[in-house]
């Protein structure tokens, strides 16, 4: 039996959230691009920061470069969003914070799940420890998790140091594929109750859950990818970009 025959239940909002809060979880994760809102908002905001003139030229010509690569086959997941993180060095970190603070209330708040909103709110009622785990970089990562009221100390995206206000190039974590289960266990989430993603580069941190709930069970995320079981495999930046309006 080939995945396409296999038939995979899909829940309505209600039906998903009574089984989550059923499972009595104490801690939650959750990836954020097409889990807690839609688009991909981490190529989203490279794109639209590149127009803005946050980089140099050269520096704008270059990430083109290596998107493209990646986008070929010929760089990785890993790769690319590291160096989408890296390409603001020099820059004064509240300068991105500011600059993800304005792409974020114009192109991903509109873009959130009212479901997703929903089902956090129920869970940190309940006393639910929530995490936000993603490949997005942290400026982006944090403004859009605001709404979600998921603290910043509990945010696991790609980011580079600062030092001194200044954003350097150092690459301090990038949780895709692998290293989003490898960032869980730095800070002691071995074995989470339970984790939501909508992509195959969730797939390691699904693995590790007691409950592993790919988002893309409830009927609005379904999209192609049901070969997947429900989880996409799409490269970044193919498709609709940020913009969940064309989705």
């Amino acid at each position: 039996m080939t995945a396409a025959q296999i038939e995979i239940q899909k829940w309505t909002a209600q039906e998903f959230k009574r089984l989550v809060l059923e499972s009595n979880s104490k801690v939650a994760v959750f990836d954020c691009d097409g889990t807690l809102w839609g688009g991909d908002a981490g190529y989203g905001f490279m794109a639209w920061s590149l127009e803005q003139g946050l980089v140099s030229r050269s520096t704008s010509d270059w990430i083109d470069t290596r998107h493209r690569a990646y986008r070929s086959g010929k760089a990785s997941e890993e790769e690319i969003c590291g160096e989408m993180v890296q390409i603001y060095a020099g820059l004064r970190d509240r300068e991105l914070r500011a600059a993800a603070a304005l792409y974020v209330k114009e192109f991903v708040q509109n873009c959130i799940f009212a479901e997703m909103i929903d089902l956090v709110d129920s869970l940190r009622a309940t006393g639910v420890d929530l995490w936000a785990v993603s490949s997005t970089n942290r400026w982006v990562v944090a403004e859009g998790v605001r709404d979600f009221k998921i603290p910043e100390d509990h945010i696991l995206a790609a980011e580079v140091r600062v030092k001194d206000g200044l954003i350097t190039s150092e690459i301090m974590d990038v949780p895709t594929d692998a290293g989003k289960a490898l960032a869980l266990k730095r800070v002691g989430l071995t074995a989470p109750d339970a984790v939501f993603g909508n992509s195959i580069h969730d797939l390691a941190m699904l693995k590790m859950a007691r409950h592993p709930t790919p988002s893309t069970l409830l009927p609005r995320f379904w999209r192609r990818g049901q070969e997947r079981l429900g989880l996409l495999s799409s490269r970044r930046g193919r498709g609709s970009g940020s913009d969940c309006r064309r989705e």
